[in-house]
């Protein structure tokens, strides 16, 4: 793993992020803790924020850094992310949870509605942070085709 992406890793697991929310009863310390979340990710830097990195489909601003390492012959695809919204940057702590680190065919081959509707994610947000985070998950699907198209 490269040193950038080491500092810049999720340190809070998908599995912390389900428990946590199965302990938050209120909608409202859900939100709470989403925005905590957010506030673990590293800022991107300013040069990273750029159009290329953007995600599109989304309201409020998100880029996302893919990068993938085939040293062990399987392609391993890790991801960086900001919003300058903080709830959505909380959803983009929890999609890099999910993801980031895996192989391209378990990323492929997650349940992401599963995991969502675990969270009650989809009866708790707005349509448009809704069709961002679907946006999110079909650009890190997207690169994970593309990691093993060219492994």
């Amino acid at each position: 793993m490269r040193e950038i992406e080491k500092r810049c890793a999720m340190t809070t697991t998908i599995d912390e992020i389900l428990e946590n929310f199965e302990f938050l009863d209120d909608w409202e310390d859900r939100y709470k803790y989403l925005i905590d979340l957010g506030k673990e990710l590293p800022d991107l830097p300013d040069g990273e924020k750029n159009e290329t990195n953007k995600v599109r489909g989304c309201v409020s601003q998100v880029w996302l850094i893919t990068s993938v390492d085939t040293r062990g012959g399987v392609p391993v695809v890790s991801f960086r992310g900001d919003s300058d919204a903080l709830i959505v940057q909380g959803l983009v702590a929890i999609v890099l949870a999910l993801f980031s680190g895996k192989t391209a065919q378990d990323i492929l081959d997650t349940d992401v509605e599963d995991v969502f509707n675990r969270l009650g994610l989809q009866e708790h947000l707005t349509p448009q942070r809704s069709n961002g985070l679907k946006s999110m998950v079909g650009r890190i699907r997207s690169d994970a085709e593309g990691a093993l198209a060219a492994a």
